[in-house]
């Protein structure tokens, strides 16, 4: 297949990068600054833009199978850009009709997991009070994906940690993983680089971890 990746030069979108080209596809990683992006190989377009600039986008997604997006916040002086810069992408992929789009959102946009333990529920409250201005970002990503034309996917890890691809994981279409409290990055890009052909996945929230 012949993908772009944005948010290539981050911990998920690196990921993608990497596994998509060892499994053959054809990348076209979106970067700001090139000389940030650690993956490299056969298959691999390095397309230097201004995230901001829809128009600017469109040459990197027009002709693509799919759209993966790693983009988010960093640190929580960035919340806002989510929102922001997934609206760009959106835009582009409307311009030039690129219909399957992907992205990264968190565990606690979607819906609470059923059965969820006592404490789980607790850290999840804690954790929503502290990064809030973060998830209200990412809601209003995921709010702009509705409104699109895209047959959009938004993936939602829990804690996110730094371990070699596993590809044992849980999925829930529309929910949350009971329990779920960790996944590694690999992992989640392995989890969007399987549901790219996963129809029950299109227009829907998909929740994942160990």
């Amino acid at each position: 297949m012949k993908l772009t990746v944005f948010g290539a030069t981050g911990g998920i979108g690196g990921e993608i990068v990497r596994q998509a080209l060892r499994a053959g596809h054809q990348v076209t990683a979106v970067v700001r600054d090139p000389g940030r992006l650690a993956a490299e190989g056969e298959g691999l377009e390095v397309f230097r833009a201004d995230l901001r600039d829809a128009e600017a986008l469109r040459a990197a997604v027009t002709g693509r199978d799919a759209v993966l997006s790693g983009l988010g916040v960093r640190k929580r002086s960035d919340a806002g850009i989510a929102a922001e810069l997934t609206r760009s992408v959106v835009r582009a992929l409307e311009a030039e009709g690129v219909r399957r789009l992907l992205v990264v959102s968190a565990a606690p946009v979607g819906p609470p997991a059923e059965r969820q333990p006592l404490v789980d529920k607790a850290m999840g409250l804690v954790v929503s009070a502290v990064l809030k201005d973060v998830y209200v970002d990412l809601r209003a990503m995921e709010a702009e994906l509705a409104r699109s034309a895209t047959d959009w996917t938004s993936v939602r890890p829990p804690r996110l940690q730094d371990k070699p691809v596993t590809g044992v994981y849980r999925k829930v279409v529309g929910g949350t993983p009971r329990s779920g409290r960790f996944i590694g990055r690999a992992d989640v890009a392995h989890a969007m680089l399987a549901m790219i052909d996963d129809p029950s996945t299109v227009k829907q929230g998909v929740g994942v971890a160990y």
